[in-house]
């Protein structure tokens, strides 16, 4: 397996982890303060599977840049720039969003923070599933050459 196949099936298991949140917390919300909760809990779950996707995409734009070497300074620089931005970006929009009489703000946070537990424990699903080498030049049963 590729790190852009792991990568891949992280977003693809936390896209739906992060549905199945959404349709709870929306429920959830909805019966608590009725549209503003649903509001609050759908733009929580979205926050959340942007913030995931942003990590994987910046993965794999690094493992590129980098040659297909995660100890190349490009990598690290992408990946932690986009880790950066994220963060400023999240600050702000939280911030924003805080302020917005259209939802409501507990609902919203409490969806953002199950969103983030959830993707992170997929990601750690996921890559703990995953039958990737230790070592390299090493070819695993079941795996062609050309995939490695």
């Amino acid at each position: 397996m590729t790190v852009s196949q792991l990568v891949k099936r992280a977003v693809v298991v936390g896209a739906i982890v992060t549905s199945i949140i959404a349709m709870i917390a929306a429920t959830w919300g909805a019966l608590v303060s009725e549209l503003p909760g649903m509001l609050g809990a759908l733009v929580g779950s979205g926050l959340g599977f942007a913030l995931l996707g942003l990590t994987a995409l910046s993965i794999i734009w690094g493992f590129r840049a980098g040659n297909g070497d995660v100890l190349a300074p490009a990598f690290f620089g992408i990946v932690l720039g986009t880790w950066l931005a994220k963060f400023v970006v999240f600050l702000a929009i939280v911030f924003w969003l805080g302020d917005q009489g259209w939802l409501d703000r507990t609902v919203l946070f409490l969806t953002i923070v199950a969103s983030l537990l959830a993707g992170l424990i997929t990601d750690v699903a996921v890559i703990a599933r995953s039958r990737m080498p230790y070592v390299s030049d090493v070819t695993l049963p079941g795996e062609d050459k050309a995939s490695v």
